[in-house]
């Protein structure tokens, strides 16, 4: 073999050898850099998830102090009834059984007997002090549903949920 031709050929390997451990060392490099982005995208995405898991315990712990509150005001409530409705005002005061009839339909979401069938004709029997600590009762449940609804619904914002019906921020 002829010296230059030796020479051609160590030039051209070590070229091929070149080119293919550039391309090695590139490859890498990219593979280097998705991993890098991969895992900067996951702490991103662990520390949105971070602070929604906060910002879920603060709104748990005022949700909880609300309901508490709602609770103790509703129990008040209802210790106070024969204070304002006395044993004369339940003796005083007949609850006819219509009044029974419809309050319980709407309690129970149902629907009205068409006919009222002497809806006044007689008493039900139910105290008015009964009636009262019902109604106590039922405005306390509906306080504590409300403040569900608004713990939800901040808690939906704090995460960035728009709530149908209001504006877009």
């Amino acid at each position: 073999m002829n010296r230059p031709l030796v020479v051609a050929l160590a030039a051209v390997v070590t070229l091929v050898a070149a080119a293919g451990a550039g391309a090695w060392f590139t490859d890498r490099y990219k593979n280097s850099v998705q991993r890098a982005n991969t895992a900067e995208t996951l702490v991103a995405s662990l520390r949105a998830q971070l602070d929604n898991t906060d910002a879920g315990v603060v709104e748990v712990t005022k949700y909880v102090d609300r309901v508490q509150t709602i609770r103790v005001k509703g129990d008040t409530i209802v210790k106070e009834i024969p204070r304002y409705v006395t044993v004369v005002a339940d003796a005083a005061c007949i609850v006819p059984g219509g009044f029974v009839r419809l309050h319980d339909t709407a309690a129970s979401g149902g629907v009205l007997d068409q006919d009222p069938r002497g809806a006044d004709a007689t008493p039900s029997g139910v105290p008015l002090s009964a009636v009262a600590g019902t109604v106590a009762a039922n405005y306390t449940t509906g306080h504590i549903n409300a403040a569900r609804l608004t713990a939800l619904q901040d808690t939906l914002r704090a995460q960035g949920v728009t709530i149908i019906g209001e504006p877009a921020q």
